[in-house]
């Protein structure tokens, strides 16, 4: 008996280092993601194209851990076919790996239509678009703190932020639509800013889904309610 005893010790504690292994890849990740966005954002500001350009390759990095995380999920299911709370956080690592590889993937898109955006002058919108950077870094970073301690409350809190992100997306939208109709020369470099505030938009999306998978993984249950919504752009008319 103390052997097989000792035997499922060793189980249990080899279990314990594999989930520690993936939360520390995925804390990587997430702030891998968050130095980017904090970049791309920074290269609109002081429209740095080399910067940007660096942010695009820096993408490569979380594609990697993202690849590490699916590969390290699908050894633990094969070999320990966790259940309950342990299932959930195996789970949980891999949808919130997979937001978190978007979120890089929309940094790098910013980062690249920044690049495009200083071919032309330089917009007076174009100064809003570091606030909103701000703001759904600042999410991002919350909520990955809240999957890190386990802590549902914060991630709720995380949760409802998302409509501060919606109105600030929508008011610069507004101002865009404005300086497109005023003059058609800003219609291009207009277009890439909307796209580039777009996916700011959606990085905050991501950090509320990351939210959500941390409220099912502590509770065992899905967070009820619609999410609040404050995105008012297709309701926009010229």
């Amino acid at each position: 008996m103390p052997e097989t005893t000792a035997a499922h010790e060793h189980i249990i504690k080899s279990y314990d280092t594999e989930l520690t292994r993936l939360l520390t890849e995925i804390t990587s990740m997430g702030q891998l993601a968050s130095e980017q966005l904090k970049l791309a954002a920074t290269a609109v500001e002081e429209r740095d194209s080399e910067l940007a350009a660096r942010v695009v390759q820096g993408d490569a990095a979380i594609d990697a851990l993202e690849h590490e995380v699916s590969h390290d999920v699908l050894r633990l299911l094969a070999l320990r076919q966790p259940i309950a709370r342990d299932l959930r956080d195996v789970l949980a690592a891999l949808r919130i790996a997979a937001d978190i590889e978007r979120i890089g993937d929309y940094a790098a898109n910013v980062a690249k239509r920044s690049i495009a955006l200083n071919q032309a002058m330089p917009m007076r919108p174009a100064a809003a678009l570091p606030q909103l950077a701000q703001v759904a870094g600042a999410m991002l970073r919350d909520v990955l703190e809240a999957y890190r301690r386990n802590d549902a409350e914060a991630a709720i809190e995380v949760w409802k932020r998302d409509v501060q992100l919606d109105t600030l997306y929508t008011a610069m939208f507004r101002e865009l639509l404005t300086y497109m109709m005023e003059d058609p020369r800003n219609i291009t470099p207009c277009t890439h800013l909307l796209f580039m505030a777009k996916n700011i938009e959606r990085i905050g999306d991501h950090a509320t889904n990351i939210a959500e998978n941390v409220y099912f993984l502590v509770h065992a249950k899905p967070l009820t309610g619609e999410r609040r919504k404050n995105d008012h752009t297709s309701a926009v008319i010229s």
